[in-house]
């Protein structure tokens, strides 16, 4: 069963504890590293199967002005994360990120990535009137977004203590 919360709203333990097993704890990352700042200004999405949640993402508006760049998570070690070309242009606002997609082994080439992933698409642009969306993709996301209509605007690139990523961004 697919879930959304808004901005203002904050999810449940669980959807915390499905973030932190896929995305953090796999490198070695200290509990908390799923957090984020922003977490209660953000959109959340995450499916819920077999009593349990197994997939997440989170979309954010990016403040106008701003090119995007921040820190990978909550609290000290936060690793540096670019900002995205594309904001440089006025015209690209309002924009969101989309962070912390993620998806438990064994319920992966299911579509449940897809489902939320297009669960936040659709409600950046409802609620937030987002009309870009950007990603910083892990090297082995790549096709997958690709595969949901979302384009490379860049060179690789490392984000320190996570690995190689590549900048997205998808018209909304």
């Amino acid at each position: 069963m697919l879930s959304i919360s808004l901005p203002g709203t904050t999810p449940s333990q669980d959807y915390y504890d499905c973030r932190y097993a896929v995305l953090r704890q796999p490198l070695g990352f200290d509990r908390g590293a799923e957090l984020l700042e922003d977490d209660n200004q953000a959109i959340h999405a995450w499916v819920r199967l077999d009593g349990k949640v197994v997939a997440v993402g989170r979309a954010h508006l990016i403040p106008s002005g701003t090119d995007g760049s921040g820190t990978d998570h909550k609290g000290p070690g936060a690793a540096k994360i670019p900002g995205f070309g594309p904001l440089t242009d006025g015209d690209n606002h309002p924009a969101i990120q989309i962070r912390q997609m993620g998806t438990i082994d064994q319920y992966r080439r299911r579509g449940l990535a897809a489902k939320v992933l297009i669960a936040l698409e659709q409600a950046a642009k409802e609620h937030l009137h987002a009309n870009l969306g950007l990603l910083q993709a892990r090297e082995h996301a790549i096709p997958f977004y690709l595969s949901q209509g979302w384009h490379i605007i860049d060179e690789p690139y490392e984000i320190s203590g996570i690995g190689p990523h590549r900048s997205m961004m998808k018209r909304l």
